[in-house]
């Protein structure tokens, strides 16, 4: 099952962080891409996807209504679409300027990325909801050229539902190709798949290695987000039941994904154990729970105060507060992904259809990222403008600090435009 952990002095969530396997060597994939270009990505591809790829890797996007899809999944991907576009649109910053002193005038405009890659996984599910956490927020970002890659199915097509999402998003160019050779593919271009600015969107490890390869030879990536993971902080008063399937749900992810339970109560974690027994028995997805649930963990604590205190060491991607006060809490918590508050607040009502992001830091790296927003797709500019009456009140400033520096052309530059005054 999992490791049952009781909280004592020294005990910290380095402890826990630190059971994640380490992330796999992918350099020889992009060496492989760099070299040969699409015969790497078609013989990676036939290798590890079990697809031998004929002809072109685009694949193009059907109108909406001509995507074969059941009318309730396009209903609910079109409520989801509204609810993510109505929470992301708030997020587009405004440009301003400000005069700082009489003729000095600074601003800052926002222009988006000129083109950027999309990852969207398919290997053990096909996740056409990432299509719509990548592809909405370049939208409202306006990027001019959006790629995204995914993985082929069995018969080289790409699942309906991710061709829907795409559409909806105004998305044109999707390849069929997935896993490391996919990142490294947009970080290197190849002969059919151009290179782009910045690489987007969650995966595997293998995935998560080849995006932090990639910002290694020089792309920008939005963030290091690996494998699914979820930290459950629960009080006496939460459903065991409930909590048993918020764990469940990150445990389907994958066999590489990582769950926690953190609790006052003791009764609370043997109560779990047991519904997660029942439920191996029957799901589909068991051997991969059952993996996850090897490297994963539950920990009695003392106090709330202690829980929180914990949580903010592991940095968990996914945050949950079973408890009865929950929102009180809320301003305890410092690093995490995404907080879902109260015993009403799956983790799935974020990772689908509440509006809020899904791409978000990983294994640890809460600490210093934060959840995909519409700012990652736009770079900020900013500009200054002097005027005869600026360059009198900052000329002396300028002079007096360049000269202190030692750099007397930067102080020369000024000069210049002062006395030209007189």
């Amino acid at each position: 099952m999992w490791r049952v952990f009781a909280y004592e002095p020294g005990f910290s969530g380095a402890t826990l962080r630190a059971q994640q396997p380490p992330l796999p060597e992918v350099g020889f994939i992009f060496e492989a891409i760099k070299a040969e270009g699409d015969a790497a990505l078609r013989r990676f591809t036939a290798e590890w996807d079990g697809v031998e790829i004929e002809g072109d890797f685009r694949v193009a996007v059907p109108p909406p209504a001509e995507i074969p899809l059941p009318s309730a999944h396009k209903a609910a991907i079109e409520r989801a679409y509204r609810n993510i576009h109505a929470f992301h649109q708030h997020q587009k910053p405004r440009p301003y300027e400000v005069e700082t002193m009489p003729g000095v005038r600074c601003g800052v405009r926002y222009v988006p990325l000129e083109r950027v890659g999309l990852y969207v996984p398919g290997g053990s599910a096909p996740l056409f909801s990432t299509v719509l956490m990548l592809g909405v927020p370049a939208a409202i970002a306006e990027v001019p050229e959006v790629y995204l890659c995914t993985p082929p199915a069995r018969d080289g097509s790409v699942h309906p539902a991710i061709l829907y999402a795409a559409a909806l998003c105004g998305i044109r160019h999707i390849w069929r190709c997935g896993g490391a050779q996919a990142i490294a593919a947009m970080a290197l271009g190849t002969e059919s798949l151009p290179r782009v600015d910045k690489i987007f969107g969650p995966g595997n490890r293998y995935v998560e290695a080849a995006k932090l390869e990639a910002a290694r030879r020089g792309v920008a990536i939005d963030m290091p987000a690996g494998p699914s993971e979820v930290v459950v902080i629960a009080d006496a008063s939460a459903r065991s039941l409930w909590v048993a399937w918020d764990l469940l749900a990150q445990a389907e992810h994958g066999p590489d994904s990582l769950v926690g339970l953190i609790t006052t109560s003791p009764p609370l974690i043997e109560a779990v154990q047991t519904h997660l027994r029942e439920t191996l028995a029957t799901h589909p997805r068991a051997s991969y729970i059952a993996e996850t649930l090897r490297h994963s963990w539950a920990l009695t604590v003392p106090s709330l105060e202690t829980a929180l205190a914990l949580a903010n060491a592991i940095a968990p991607e996914h945050l949950i507060l079973a408890l009865s006060d929950a929102e009180k809490w809320l301003p305890a918590v410092k690093t995490a992904g995404s907080v879902f508050l109260g015993y009403w607040t799956p983790e799935s009502a974020g990772d689908y259809a509440s509006g809020t992001n899904h791409v978000l830091p990983t294994r640890g790296f809460a600490r210093s990222y934060a959840s995909l927003t519409v700012g990652a797709f736009l770079r900020s500019l900013t500009y200054q403008s002097l005027s005869e009456e600026g360059v009198r009140g900052l000329a002396s400033t300028v002079i007096t600090m360049a000269e202190a520096e030692g750099l007397p052309a930067h102080a020369k530059a000024m000069t210049l435009r002062y006395e030209a005054l007189s």
